[in-house]
């Protein structure tokens, strides 16, 4: 695996997610909490990406504003031709009805527990007038896409947690949305079950071009994911891209990337600060709030 500082990528035409400069503060009686500071991210159209990062960096903060569950403070985030920093209520309801899915940690979140999985994905059709006919064709090939056709009929205290979350996956896609998003779909799941999960997803937005985006602990996700990012301090430190080898079919390394964000700000992990101090090529020095990293002398 290399390291690399890297700037992020100015977003291109074929990006479904732009966020620039993100802020969210969140006020609480005479106290604020800076939940994301100035946060830059683009995500291109079909891509998968896993958003890591300790409680408290940010990462779950950056998921419900996507998912128009709540607003930033300012910067700028578009989804597709949405400005989600000013859309209106009406707007966002329409939002996160048609062009935005979401799957919940707790599968009961996710599913009716009296509805078998093949309503469960056909309900959020019904809600916006399609016919029954085209509902039940779209959830049975949802399920069958997912490896579920054999589980159409079940209800989900029938299925294993693993199937729970993947029909899951298949109620998120059902309105053909632009963009999915996952809050740690794994979290309640081994780690077998928790790779099919992740294959489902990959397997989703490779047939059918969805854009996804996970928040995740899972230790083994960047095999699964076109992209890892990394949050700190309520920005993108570093971002783990997965490349073909060429040394044999489907064959891939890692590549990780230190980021510098359009303000020409560096976060630097940890491990390597760790190992700039030991070799004594730096001296860092705290001043208030900031960390100030110079070359030894």
């Amino acid at each position: 695996m290399t390291t690399t500082p890297v700037q992020q990528h100015p977003p291109t035409k074929a990006a479904v997610v732009d966020c620039q400069d993100l802020f969210k503060i969140y006020k609480r009686a005479d106290l604020e909490v800076v939940a994301l500071r100035g946060l830059d991210l683009q995500v291109q159209a079909g891509e998968v990406i896993a958003v890591v990062g300790a409680s408290g960096s940010g990462k779950t903060t950056l998921l419900n504003i996507l998912a128009g569950l709540d607003r930033p403070s300012a910067g700028r985030i578009l989804v597709g031709e949405r400005d989600l920093l000013t859309m209106t209520e009406r707007d966002l309801v329409t939002y996160r009805r048609w062009e935005v899915g979401f799957v919940w940690q707790t599968v009961s979140r996710n599913l009716l527990p009296y509805l078998t999985a093949l309503d469960n994905v056909a309900l959020p059709m019904a809600l916006v007038g399609k016919e029954d006919a085209e509902r039940k064709a779209r959830a049975a090939e949802l399920l069958a896409t997912l490896g579920l056709a054999d589980k159409a009929h079940r209800y989900p205290s029938q299925l294993s947690g693993g199937e729970q979350q993947r029909v899951s996956i298949a109620v998120a896609l059902a309105n053909r949305p632009l963009l999915v998003l996952a809050d740690e779909p794994t979290g309640e799941l081994d780690t077998h079950t928790a790779a099919e999960v992740f294959t489902g997803l990959r397997s989703v937005s490779e047939k059918y071009g969805t854009t996804v985006i996970v928040v995740t602990h899972y230790p083994g996700v960047a095999r699964y994911v076109d992209r890892v990012v990394q949050i700190r301090d309520g920005r993108l430190s570093m971002e783990i891209v997965m490349r073909p080898t060429f040394r044999g079919e489907g064959q891939r390394e890692l590549e990780e990337y230190v980021l510098v964000d359009a303000a020409g700000r560096l976060q630097l992990p940890e491990e390597q600060l760790r190992r700039l101090r030991l070799q004594g090529r730096v001296i860092v020095e705290t001043q208030g709030d900031k960390m100030v990293i110079r070359p030894a002398e």
